[in-house]
This record gives structure tokens, C-alpha cells and sequence, in this order.
């Protein structure tokens, strides 16, 4: 079994200060976080910028100083998101694609988002896997439906997305795929052989689909964009907390975990 990926999603664009005093979102605080995390065992760092007042922002100059903060503390991949907040515009989400990052998220379809809804047309799709193919950026598929790993496929069969595929199941979130032991098989039962992948669990989903993930050969994601609790009615002191907790159980489990130098060979990143 491959080594143990753990990305962890520092601050996400819809957590905020007051529900978790310990969010990071000034580029400082995200780096620091970055690197404690890395200190923990993780080998990804998915971000989310938020500007001066704390909102979400795509500002590739905010992006760009978080990067640049994060390089200068370790080896961690640098992901960026390119799903921003439910409000941003196509042209905002692509911003931080201009650092040319090792990987950085494509979300594979229109989702219900709580109240909300997460759009991203085919047009959408297409533009995102073009540019990141054009500048050598490992997408990560982001799939909230089954439906949207048929989307990635398209993609590929246009020639805009290349094989193997690394997808991130994001489970759990009210209106898109629920959360359940079950729900994962079915996914994973449904992407291309030779695929790698990645769970990401929201809210009280996180603990047992990571557990499932570790002992599936999956890859795992953890951290305060998901889950602000390290158990019901405690908040978390960390992202590096909620890092710390899953590299106990893979070791428990007999899942030895990847460094970063590492993750970059099981996704084929070229750095």
C-alpha cells in the first residue's frame, strides 16, 4: 500500500474567527500553520486567502505572499484553491494559476452549498483544466457528486485533463454527497483504475472517513476548512492537532506516512 498523503485545509472562505479563535488567515498565521503541519506529518497545504478584513479573496498578490511565506518555512506543496468563495467570478478564482503552483484545485461540477450554490460550468471546467495543463499544474478534482467524476472524464477525453487523475472526494456537505461509510466505497468503486484519491470529510464525517481512507489506500484530508472540532463539543487547538491525530492512527494501522518529496512521486509532480 502507498504511503499515507495527508493535505490539510488551513482556513477555507467560510470559517471565521469568531467560531474558531485559532483559524489562521493572515498570510503569517497561514504559513505558520502550514509549517506546523508539516512538522505533524502533512504533505499538502490547501489554502484559502482572506484579505486585510478577514473576507475570502482570490488576490494573486495575497497568494503569492502566503506562497512565498510557505516556501521560505518547508517543502510542503503549496495548493491553492481555485473554488475561492460561492461569489467569486471565474476571473478572480484563476488568480493564483499565474504562480504556476505544483497542483491546485478544479472543482468537477455545480454543487448545492448549504444555502448556496458552488458553480462551475462546463465552460468553467474546460478554462481551469486548459490553463493548469498549459502551465504543468497537477489538478486535484474535487468531487461533491458522483456525476462529477463523469465530468473529470470528459475532460479527459477533450485532451484538457491527463491521466492518472488525483481526485478529492469532499463529503458531507449539506446539499451535495452525504458522508457515509458507503458513499466513499461508491465513489471510489467509480473512478479509473491507477487513479490516486483523497477524502475530505466535513464537520463530524472527518475522524471515521480518514479511518476508512487509511485502510482503503486512499489519502486523506484534514483541517479547520472541514471541521473546526477535534471532538464533539471540544474545539480543536490546531490544524497541526487534527494532522497529529490521523499520522497516529495510520501508524496504529501499519500506514507508514508520505513525506512531501514523496507525495510529489505518488502524484506524479514534477517540481
Amino acid at each position: 500500500m502507498e504511503k499515507l498523503i495527508i493535505t490539510v485545509a488551513l482556513t477555507g472562505a467560510e470559517v471565521t474567527k469568531k467560531q474558531q479563535p485559532n483559524l489562521p488567515v493572515t498570510p503569517d498565521e497561514i504559513a505558520e500553520a502550514a509549517y506546523e503541519c508539516y512538522l505533524a506529518g502533512a504533505s499538502i497545504a490547501h489554502v484559502h486567502a482572506r484579505d486585510k478584513e478577514g473576507n475570502p479573496t482570490q488576490s494573486y498578490e495575497v497568494y503569492k505572499e502566503i506562497k512565498e511565506k510557505i516556501e521560505e518555512k518547508c517543502n510542503i506543496i503549496f495548493q491553492p484553491s481555485t473554488g475561492g468563495a460561492v461569489y467569486h467570478t471565474f476571473e478572480q478564482r484563476k488568480q493564483p494559476l499565474e504562480l504556476n503552483p505544483e497542483m491546485a484545485t478544479l472543482s468537477a461540477g455545480t454543487t448545492n452549498f448549504g444555502r448556496d450554490i458552488f458553480v462551475n460550468s462546463e465552460e468553467y471546467m474546460e478554462k481551469f483544466a486548459k490553463e493548469m495543463k498549459e502551465r504543468g499544474i497537477k489538478p486535484e478534482i474535487e468531487v461533491f457528486e458522483r456525476g462529477h467524476i463523469a465530468n473529470a472524464l470528459r475532460l479527459v477525453k477533450k485532451g484538457l485533463l491527463n491521466t492518472p487523475i488525483h481526485f478529492d472526494f469532499v463529503m458531507g456537505v449539506p446539499g451535495a454527497i452525504p458522508g457515509e461509510i458507503d458513499d466513499l466505497v461508491y465513489l471510489v468503486n467509480h473512478i479509473p483504475q491507477g487513479s490516486t484519491w483523497t477524502v475530505a470529510g466535513i464537520g463530524r464525517y472527518e475522524l471515521p472517513l480518514a479511518v476508512h481512507a487509511i485502510l482503503m489506500g486512499g489519502h486523506v484530508r484534514v483541517g479547520f476548512e472541514d471541521n473546526i472540532y477535534y471532538k464533539k463539543g471540544e474545539l480543536a487547538k490546531s490544524n497541526a492537532q487534527l494532522v497529529e491525530r490521523i499520522v497516529r492512527i495510520a501508524k496504529e494501522l501499519g500506514r507508514e506516512i508520505a513525506t512531501p518529496d514523496e507525495a510529489r512521486k505518488i502524484l506524479n509532480i514534477k517540481k
